[in-house]
């Protein structure tokens, strides 16, 4: 006869279900922020303050950047922006106008299977990126420098002593932090530091400026994939039926990987939470109608393709510092090269004021223009320093340099002159000074990355 013994077996320790206990918690009272000190607190983590972060960490000082996401890469890695522009002189194969993390962001993704891709046009020389290859490249670059991540952390408060900014006071689900600094990049693209400071800001008095959803697809037959031509023709015809807003086509199709970036909205980005809240949802509502039209009217290539991934809602244009000095176009026009730039591009006008079609104006090869010290910093503050999107200058300036190449380069600018102001004011720092220190990123003109062509596209060899 027999029996079951398994009820009656002891069971090994690690297959034991772990003793669990809770215990009953209760907000008490007002609970405290944490609170931490640096020598340069850098706001948002893009490419202006990834860039500044860094900088200033290998300088020595003691870094925290503060990030609204809770991931690093700001809208160059969840924006799904896919497009390093701004980084070449015009022409068919320019050369390099920004150099520092921009060098090693394009060697180290160059080394990774079809994670770039130069696209030289007609114009100047774009690079598509992987956007999950530079996200680890950030977060991998934070980490070696020893600079402290705050992340999913909104400012809602700043101390402001006079004419210095002492602390600022972010929110986060897990808690309020403090964190003082003796100095402060606002690289958030809305000049969240600045305004929260009670500095004067700009913003756009009747003229929208547009921002974009981005969205990835995959599964496409490269072979099939229509010309821009072909496309805008096609949107113009029927883009009605289809409900879409912009009628211009923008699919950057990455080789090799049967991927494209989709660049096909426009949507509004107000600073008011619940338009904001509205106009996300919205941008998702176009990028899928404009998913469909593509499916429908190129199913060669389309029509087995699906969404990937939805970037968080692209924003172009905000609010801005008034700074000491205001870019305008005749300044970007005239290539204008200030007593005090600290940076280059030669990126077009790009002003994106209407719901369908967008300004765009070129320079031709030789063209450059220069982004003064002086549009990046506040009149009435010494230890601020903006970089990127929100420094000062007119809307159409504004467009043709907030892009990645040129904000890489402002951010840098904004490390050396914090470091170099020290305890000081940084409208008072050696402006040569600072020059030096930047200059590769003003007057380099050699050719330091050579690209070959093979089968899998364009890839980054050292030359």
């Amino acid at each position: 006869m027999g029996s079951d013994h398994h009820a009656d077996q002891v069971q090994p320790e690690s297959a034991r279900a772990p003793e669990t206990r809770t215990r009953i918690v209760r907000r008490s009272g007002e609970p405290q922020p944490h609170k931490i000190s640096c020598d340069i607190c850098v706001i948002g983590s893009g490419a202006a303050g990834i860039s500044a972060a860094i900088e200033a960490a290998r300088l020595g000082r003691k870094v925290v950047i503060v990030e609204s996401f809770p991931v690093l890469g700001g809208q160059a890695v969840n924006s799904i922006i896919g497009t390093f522009c701004g980084l070449f002189s015009n022409g068919t194969h320019g050369y390099q106008f920004t150099h520092g993390i921009a060098s090693e962001i394009l060697e180290e993704l160059g080394k990774q299977d079809k994670a770039l891709f130069y696209r030289h046009g007609p114009v100047t020389t774009v690079v598509y990126y992987d956007e999950v290859a530079l996200s680890r490249w950030i977060e991998r670059a934070i980490a070696s420098h020893g600079i402290t991540p705050l992340l999913g952390a909104t400012i809602h408060g700043v101390e402001r002593d006079g004419r210095r900014i002492r602390s600022l006071e972010a929110v986060t689900r897990y808690g309020s932090v403090i964190v003082e600094a003796q100095g402060f990049v606002d690289a958030s693209g809305d000049a969240a530091l600045a305004w929260l400071a009670g500095l004067p800001c700009r913003e756009s008095e009747n003229l929208p400026v547009y921002g974009t959803q981005m969205i990835i697809v995959e599964g496409i037959d490269e072979s099939a994939h229509p010309t821009r031509p072909q496309m805008a023709e096609r949107m113009q015809a029927l883009g009605d039926r289809y409900g879409l807003v912009r009628k211009e086509t923008i699919s950057f199709v990455i080789p090799g990987r049967a991927i494209a970036a989709l660049n096909m909205t426009h949507t509004q980005t107000p600073l008011e939470p619940l338009a904001m809240s509205k106009s996300t949802l919205d941008g998702r509502e176009q990028a899928d109608r404009a998913f469909k039209f593509l499916q429908e009217q190129f199913p060669d290539c389309f029509g087995q393709a699906k969404v990937r991934a939805y970037g968080m809602p692209g924003v172009r244009q905000t609010r801005w510092i008034a700074g000491r000095y205001q870019l305008t176009l005749d300044d970007v026009r005239q290539g204008r090269r200030h007593a005090d730039a600290i940076g280059r591009t030669a990126w077009p006008v790009e002003l994106h004021d209407k719901s369908d079609g967008h300004l765009w104006q070129s320079f031709p090869p030789g063209h450059v223009h220069y982004i003064p010290f002086s549009c990046m910093t506040p009149d009435e503050c010494d230890n601020l320093v903006a970089a990127g999107r929100c420094i000062d200058a007119d809307l159409a300036a504004l467009s043709s340099v907030r892009v990645m190449g040129p904000c890489m380069a402002m951010g840098a600018a904004a490390a050396h002159a914090l470091d170099l102001s020290g305890a000081g004011s940084v409208h008072q720092i050696d402006v040569a000074a600072l020059q030096k220190r930047v200059a590769d990123n003003l007057d380099r003109t050699d050719a330091p990355w050579t690209v070959r062509d093979d089968a899998s596209g364009w890839k980054l060899a050292k030359g």
